[in-house]
């Protein structure tokens, strides 16, 4: 059976638009909206070079004026924390406290995680591969800035043998040394080949 490719980009975009509402309405729990649950899990990926209320603006495509509302709310309710630099008062982190990681645990978006668990493993990775270059296109057409994960950016170096070691690797960028842990969150910094 012969697929027309229209149709078939047209039913891709539709089921795609359909998943976003319904994720959208799944998040509307726990006393959050889907703004400050998309938040919580920024900070909890963002690594620490990223975790700034700045980058939370663009990775969100949204003003700061309401992602300072935003971090206002997660406050109040005792979700996150905003931590001046010490070197540059102006700077300011952002982390989770341990209310909001416990919260994160209830994360609604689990729901779409575990069905897309009960997929083949080969089916997993199609869809996988497929997604991430639909939204990187759709990312590089609107002049959206894409963020990705450190271990997988031009700039990652692992040459270093005692970080190599520890599984780490170097930030290629600051040239500071990166856990395990700090190589598989998100970065602002993010530089893809080609």
């Amino acid at each position: 059976m012969t697929v027309d490719p229209g149709a078939l980009a047209h039913r891709t975009a539709q089921l795609i638009d359909r998943l976003a509402r319904v994720t959208r309405e799944l998040q509307f729990c726990g006393g959050l909206n889907p703004a400050q649950w998309e938040a919580l899990r920024f900070v909890a990926r963002a690594n620490r070079y990223s975790s700034t209320p700045g980058a939370l603006s663009e990775f969100l495509g949204t003003t700061k004026g309401t992602v300072s509302q935003t971090l206002i709310a997660l406050e109040a309710k005792g979700y996150v924390l905003r931590i001046r630099g010490t070197e540059d008062r102006r700077q300011v982190g952002l982390t989770l406290t341990d209310a909001g990681r416990t919260l994160l645990e209830q994360d609604p978006i689990s729901d779409i995680e575990n069905a897309a668990a009960k997929m083949p493993p080969d089916q997993g990775e199609v869809l996988l591969r497929s997604l991430t270059r639909l939204l990187h296109d759709v990312q590089a057409r609107h002049g959206v800035k894409e963020f990705g994960v450190c271990a997988e950016c031009t700039l990652f170096c692992v040459n270093e043998p005692e970080v190599k070691a520890a599984g780490g690797g170097v930030c290629g960028m600051t040239g500071d040394n990166l856990s395990e842990e700090e190589s598989g969150k998100i970065c602002i910094n993010q530089q893809r080949a080609g």
